[in-house]
């Protein structure tokens, strides 16, 4: 419906671009307000038409406004009317009525008021100014960020992002759906899924675990974690490779371990397969130059971006992931490992503990605003060493239940091997999915290549 134009009250309210810059105020309109209070006072409808448009009391530019409109929410939740005598009431109530006015103001507003079925187009007027003004909160507090010139510069970048995009956040955006206006468009994905026999996430490379998950999601907070030396970064590398090699799709592997170079050893043993140890020496044969030629082309058009800055934090990955994402989109994140990831904050903690859980929740949400899987790996305590079978538990995850509690997904990674080297599974790994937000629980076995530096389906051996 076109948006009739916007009344002014009898004051120059409205903020105008002719108005030199240091005379400038806030964008607000006195009369829309008022007029917007005026119909809520006549009619319940009309506070149902507002209540759609606005999304807080803050929307509001005028304090007395603010209140008289959270009161009338609270009348309308308890079924009251909301007119002026019981309104005027409970203002008194709580003494705010002489702020707001007086039971003078409250007749005045509805005097103000053309007709009580405009209240959705003053509502809107409302709305769209209390967005401009948080547009120009955030260049406010993005400029005092630019000329603080000091502190962590990634940080003061994900501070001035989240200005931003908090104010860009618009209310239809947050407004939600019914399931039934949505229905439509799951029916159709289900129909895509069920006739193409595609998983619709991004693969890991690994047929049961991919039968198991349907690929890893978006918004996914994935921790793959095991004691020292059970091939974690190996499992997180051959998703990544299955990702961006196999498939073609970006994804960000960020190292705090290993540095570039081994990095690049592993990918092209995995791939080529030629023993890691013959790259790391380069003793390399002609027969391994030869596979390796073989496969040189697709690692090199692959979209694995690969990151191992020493020391690097949560905020500045977010603000790297950002801008892969911008740039040339980002389908996967890999993060090796968490106990030597700081948050990148100026925040204080108590103990390593809590740090862990701000770097949780952080990692989930960064998962869910690039609306990508995030992979995380993390180390287990020594829990696992003091049972007979030396098998990891959920409840080993070191330092924090945070990470039991954000994780969507949580893959343990065992060797018996790597505790006994007779063992009769030698050259087996089990990967152990102990928590699975959206699906069943497994235990899955893999051969474990790792002098190529990588695990692959049974089948395959």
């Amino acid at each position: 419906m076109p948006r009739l134009p916007p009344r002014r009250a009898q004051e120059q309210d409205r903020m105008t671009d002719d108005q030199p810059d240091m005379e400038r105020v806030p964008p607000r309109d006195r009369a829309s307000e008022q007029s917007v209070l005026g119909a809520m006072q006549l009619s319940k409808d009309a506070i149902a038409d507002v209540i759609d448009s606005l999304r807080s009391p803050a929307d509001f530019y005028f304090a007395n406004h603010q209140t008289i409109y959270r009161t009338i929410l609270d009348l309308y939740g308890r079924n009251e009317p909301a007119d002026p005598v019981t309104l005027g009431r409970e203002l008194a109530k709580t003494g705010d009525l002489e702020r707001v006015g007086g039971a003078s103001y409250l007749h005045q507003l509805i005097q103000q008021v053309p007709s009580a079925t405009s209240a959705e187009h003053y509502a809107g007027i409302v709305r769209d100014l209390a967005e401009f003004r948080s547009i120009g909160s955030a260049g406010v507090q993005i400029t005092e960020l630019g000329y603080r010139a000091h502190g962590d510069i990634d940080q003061a970048k994900e501070s001035a992002a989240a200005a931003l995009e908090g104010a860009l956040t618009t209310s239809e955006e947050s407004q939600g759906a019914y399931i039934g206006d949505t229905l439509g468009e799951y029916l159709d994905a289900l129909e895509g899924r069920r006739n193409n026999g595609e998983i619709t996430g991004v693969p890991t490379g690994f047929s049961d675990l991919d039968l198991l998950t349907n690929g890893l999601h978006p918004g996914q907070m994935v921790i793959v974690a095991g004691r020292p030396a059970m091939g974690k970064s190996t499992l997180a590398l051959d998703f990544a490779r299955a990702c961006s090699i196999k498939h073609g799709r970006p994804s960000a592997f960020f190292s705090l371990e290993m540095g570039l170079t081994e990095l690049q050893d592993r990918t092209l043993s995995a791939e080529s397969r030629v023993a890691l140890h013959h790259l790391r020496s380069g003793n390399v044969t002609d027969d391994d130059w030869a596979r390796i030629a073989q496969r040189m082309s697709d690692v090199s058009a692959a979209p694995l971006f690969i990151d191992d800055t020493h020391g690097q934090t949560l905020s500045s990955i977010k603000a790297k992931c950002r801008r892969r994402q911008q740039r040339e989109g980002l389908d996967l994140v890999v993060i090796d490992y968490l106990q030597l990831l700081g948050a990148g904050t100026s925040r204080r903690h108590e103990n390593r503990q809590q740090e862990v859980s701000e770097l949780s929740r952080g990692i989930k949400l960064l998962a869910k605003e690039l609306h990508v899987p995030v992979v995380v790996l993390a180390q287990l305590n020594r829990g696992s060493e003091q049972r007979q079978d030396k098998k990891p538990q959920l409840s080993d995850l070191r330092e924090s239940g945070s990470l039991e509690q954000d994780a969507d997904m949580v893959i343990l990674v065992h060797r018996e091997d790597a505790y006994d080297k007779e063992s009769p599974r030698s050259g087996e790994a089990d990967l152990m999915v102990v928590k699975h937000r959206n699906g069943p629980l497994a235990t899955l076995t893999v051969a474990a290549q790792l002098h190529y530096s990588r695990f692959v389906d049974m089948a395959q051996t």
